[in-house]
């Protein structure tokens, strides 16, 4: 069943390093664009990574013995929230340091954490995520990409869609099949850490509407993996994917695609007459974000605790990624109602870029409907 969502603060110490990094990405950001902005969580640059790891800003929950800054939750949440804000470009290193590092941390060898742990808070080994697989949509359980074990460790054949980044990773954690038949389902499942570079992988980029190129398809041809390429238990995948979720589904990124939009349509606003309608768009918008907001930090505290909200964050994220799409469908609604004043050509790019990709808002991370199942089965009411 799921827990009640209580309300959480951030702590003092956590809520300081705000105005650090606010400093920082004024200087850092002078001059990106509002379109450029709205791709933030999206946006590659690599070299800005590095800028946020040699502040100590990657990793913040490992430990130092791994290149961490051992500090928690609250703090990668303010962080977090300041980066997706701001519009920063930080699609390099977000998988990894939002979700691989944790889980290598979590489940990993002491070599794993001691190879993988540091490279990622140096901003040197970027990793994609391959869970989905074609014809398979959101039911990881029906994966068919195989690993056989060799005797020298694993042979994986199979394929990948839809992977973010994967043309510019070096790495992959995989969920795939080491033992049984798709009809198994959860069971004979594991995850298993890819080289990118190795013979037999091949990856063709995906150009979306916007005419960027984020996912990619992965094929695996007799790859040749060693023993230690296997995250925790053989078989032990669904359970530590699941938990990884957890991850993916409750940050901030998921209430604050649009936010560069709303911010310029803001700008925009500013300049004009006062107008009732505006208002009450506006006022719309910050209730939901307001409430999500809170929701977010509630996840961010059992996070902290050591819990796995599974339930907790699959809801977060189905309601953030419906308003994340809901608004620019308004501003789009509040600039019609105003036909007599032009909006400025920034306003209209961002709006034009985020009515092309906010449908995938409800696709990444878990469709809405495998979200909704989560969250019944949650509920107990399936």
């Amino acid at each position: 069943m799921i827990d009640t969502l209580e309300l959480t603060a951030i702590p003092p110490e956590d809520e300081a390093l705000r105005a650090e990094v606010r400093a920082f990405l004024a200087d850092a950001l002078d001059g990106l664009e509002p379109d450029e902005r709205a791709r933030s969580w999206m946006g590659y640059d690599a070299a800005f990574s590095r800028q946020l790891a040699e502040r100590g800003w990657l990793g913040l929950t490992l430990p130092r013995e791994h290149g961490g800054a051992a500090r928690g939750h609250f703090a990668r949440f303010v962080l977090s929230e300041e980066l997706l804000g701001a519009g920063a470009p930080v699609s390099a290193h977000w998988i990894a340091d939002r979700q691989s590092a944790p889980l290598i941390h979590k489940y990993g060898t002491a070599a794993q954490q001691a190879f993988y742990l540091p490279r990622i808070c140096r901003a040197e080994a970027f990793f994609c995520i391959g869970m989905s697989e074609p014809g398979s949509g959101s039911d990881l359980a029906s994966i068919r990409s195989r690993a056989e074990p060799v005797a020298d460790g694993w042979r994986l054949n199979g394929s990948k869609i839809w992977t973010t980044n994967a043309h510019r990773s070096h790495y992959m954690i995989a969920l795939v099949r080491t033992s049984g038949t798709a009809d198994d389902r959860h069971q004979g499942l594991s995850q298993l850490i890819v080289d990118l570079a190795l013979p037999g992988v091949s990856i063709r980029p995906i150009e979306d509407l916007a005419g960027d190129a984020h996912f990619s398809e992965v094929f695996f041809d007799n790859v040749e993996l060693p023993h230690d390429a296997l995250i925790g238990e053989a078989g032990a995948g669904w359970a530590q994917v699941s938990a990884e979720l957890a991850f993916e589904r409750s940050g901030p990124e998921r209430l604050y695609s649009s936010i560069a939009l709303l911010e310029c349509w803001l700008t925009h606003c500013r300049g004009l007459s006062d107008n009732a309608g505006d208002r009450a768009t506006l006022g719309s918008i910050l209730a939901q974000m307001a409430v999500l907001r809170a929701m977010s930090l509630s996840v961010a505290g059992k996070l902290a605790a050591g819990g796995s909200p599974a339930t907790e964050a699959a809801l977060v994220k189905d309601l953030g990624t419906e308003l994340e799409q809901l608004i620019p469908r308004l501003i789009g609604d509040a600039l019609g109602r105003r036909p007599d004043v032009p909006p400025p050509l920034p306003l209209l790019r961002t709006l034009a870029y985020l009515e092309q990709v906010s449908p995938t808002f409800s696709l990444r991370g878990g469709t809405r409907e495998i979200l909704r199942g989560i969250i019944a089965r949650g509920l107990g009411l399936r």
